[in-house]
């Protein structure tokens, strides 16, 4: 997942609400152009001012043209993985093995890992690490600093929660939550 922050007169042109789209190759290029580690150091960034305008109007005309796609982490079909979803949603922070989490609903490990695979597509620790950075970017949008949220979602510490974070979204915590607070401000 990559984040791009738009300019008020380029996001009414696409929906007013978080989306998700199937990216174009021409929108992932730009995607990762836009979003890439030289972005984040304002001593020497990447792109020129115009030149990131411009790459910002292609995803938005790229974005317009894709049909959106439904928003969530992906939720499990089968009650014994909708059970564990419940449990790790309310408790983000719960550092439960899958085999400890299986014996509280009754299923084995092998059962629940291979019901992840065919439902999902996914391990459990890619799962459980997708369900933390979901939580993750909602407390950070609350104003937590990246301490509270490591360990609020079940990091050992931070150092981990920043690795996994900026894997998954292409920022660290602090360049995100400042990236938010720049677009609401109008920065």
């Amino acid at each position: 997942m990559r984040i791009v922050f738009l300019a008020p007169s380029l996001a009414r042109r696409i929906p007013d609400g978080p989306a998700v789209f199937v990216a174009s190759g021409l929108a992932r290029e730009v995607l990762l152009a836009l979003t890439g580690p030289n972005n984040y150091d304002h001593g020497a960034p990447a792109h020129s001012r115009a030149s990131r305008s411009r790459l910002l109007r292609v995803l938005v005309d790229e974005l317009r043209e894709t049909q959106e796609q439904p928003l969530h982490l992906p939720e499990p079909q089968d009650d014994r993985l909708r059970s564990i979803a419940r449990m790790l949603s309310e408790r983000p922070s719960d550092n439960g093995s899958l085999t400890e989490l299986g014996k509280t609903i009754g299923a084995s490990s092998r059962t629940l890992s291979r019901l992840l695979r065919s439902e999902l597509g996914m391990t459990f620790y890619e799962w459980r690490t997708q369900l933390r950075i979901y939580h993750a970017l909602v407390l950070l949008a609350d104003g937590h600093d990246t301490t509270q949220t490591a360990y609020a979602c079940g990091w050992s510490n931070p150092s981990s929660f920043i690795a996994a974070f900026t894997n998954i979204i292409g920022a660290t915590p602090g360049r995100y939550r400042a990236s938010r607070q720049s677009a609401v401000h109008g920065a």
